[in-house]
């Protein structure tokens, strides 16, 4: 299940949580809302380091991709994403409300929501940070795991069966060795382990600290 030349991490640095919502915004940032990707295997992390980074400041949303990918496709739902979130975000800011198909043709209630008043916005999901979405973001995040540890925690969950995830997983490695969403990030964080010193977060900071094999 290894995904080909991702990063081999040779140094972590400890920091918290606010300390990376610093380091994001000081990127680059287009007019409007800011908007991050978080990308990394099913099971990473994803979903926990975007939830802890939204609590570390005011206004701030996450999107998830498996809501826009819900009974749509594993991978070909940018265009849904783009069409019914990213792109209303840039042109006319939040409030956003989108329903994508087939929550309608399923009767699924409520609506993928960026609220009034958001200052960042935070997509996570496997294949968010993709090069077709790549210029719509100010900031990306490759949360780095071990395959292996991804693949049982994604079963321990117990929401999809042994059948399902591996069908999941065989899509997956090699739509990520495509991609390569960790060349293009930002930052690269663990979705494994915690600080020994009290950090939150453990961040590869600088060339230096991984390699791409």
């Amino acid at each position: 299940m290894n995904v080909g030349d991702e990063p081999t991490i040779t140094q972590w640095t400890e920091t918290s949580y606010a300390g990376v919502l610093s380091e994001l915004r000081a990127s680059p940032r287009q007019s409007g809302v800011m908007l991050v990707g978080v990308d990394g295997r099913s099971g990473s992390g994803k979903s926990t380091f975007a939830t802890n980074l939204a609590r570390a400041g005011a206004r701030i949303a996450v999107v998830h991709t498996d809501d826009i990918a819900w009974h749509h496709s594993f991978f070909d739902w940018h265009d849904l994403l783009v069409d019914g979130v990213l792109a209303p975000l840039r042109r006319d800011g939040p409030p956003v409300a989108f329903r994508p198909p087939a929550w309608d043709a399923r009767g699924r209630p409520g609506a993928v929501e960026v609220p009034a008043g958001t200052d960042v916005l935070v997509v996570e999901g496997v294949g968010a940070c993709r090069e077709r979405l790549r210029h719509w973001f100010d900031a990306t995040v490759w949360v780095q795991s071990d395959p292996d540890l991804a693949y049982r925690r994604v079963l321990a969950r117990g929401d999809d069966s042994v059948e399902f995830v591996d069908d999941w997983t065989a899509q997956e490695v090699p739509f990520l060795a495509h991609e390569r969403p960790w060349a293009r990030a930002t930052m690269v964080v663990s979705g494994e382990l915690r600080g020994a010193g009290g950090g939150e977060v453990l961040l590869a900071r600088g060339a230096a600290s991984l390699h791409l094999g």
